[in-house]
């Protein structure tokens, strides 16, 4: 059983069922992270380099602080948490920490990480993140991890991935004529 996600096993026979649960769990993160943060002015100013999601005390809400280039903060916002699924937690992809955003010494941004109640998004990684471009690329992960699991299983035999054009297969485009 995995103690991070509910439900989830470490199963050889479902492997890339859990491969592609995580897969999805990882995208939702992202997903949500940039939905919530594109509900402030957060996304927009680009005098916000860094914003602090301070989520520990309260289940209902989630406080957000947002800082300058030399970690001065700049102003706060509130985002009310009505339903599970809109909770803003630790997205790695976004997290200061794993994107090696530099935290200036001494400033108020450095003082609320020293704090450890929430985590700090890097808002250069948050506005370069392309929620289009991060579906396609989940959904054809998704894909290959379930393939694995239905070749294990005889359930596939092969595939071919890509755009179909039917005029280099004549033959599908005469069944179809053919209907």
């Amino acid at each position: 059983m995995n103690p991070l996600r509910p439900g989830a096993s470490d199963s050889d026979e479902f492997r890339g069922f859990e491969e592609a649960r995580t897969l999805m769990w990882c995208y939702e993160d992202r997903s949500r992270t940039h939905a919530r943060l594109n509900q402030t002015d957060f996304l927009t100013d680009e005098s916000v380099v860094a914003v602090h999601v301070e989520n520990t005390t309260r289940a209902d809400r989630v406080f957000l602080s947002a800082f300058d280039r030399e970690g001065r903060l700049l102003r706060g916002d509130t985002l009310y948490v009505d339903y599970a699924n809109q909770r803003l937690d630790v997205t790695a992809e976004f997290d200061h920490d794993y994107t090696g955003m530099a935290v200036p010494e001494g400033s108020e941004l450095k003082e609320a990480v020293a704090r450890e109640n929430g985590w700090v998004i890097d808002m250069h990684a948050l506005r370069e993140y392309d929620p289009l471009e991060d579906r396609r690329t989940t959904q054809r992960a998704v894909l290959l991890a379930h393939l694995g699991d239905m070749m294990a299983n005889g359930e596939a035999r092969g595939f071919l991935l890509g755009k179909h054009d039917a005029a280099e297969d004549p033959g599908d485009a005469a069944d179809t004529d053919a209907a």
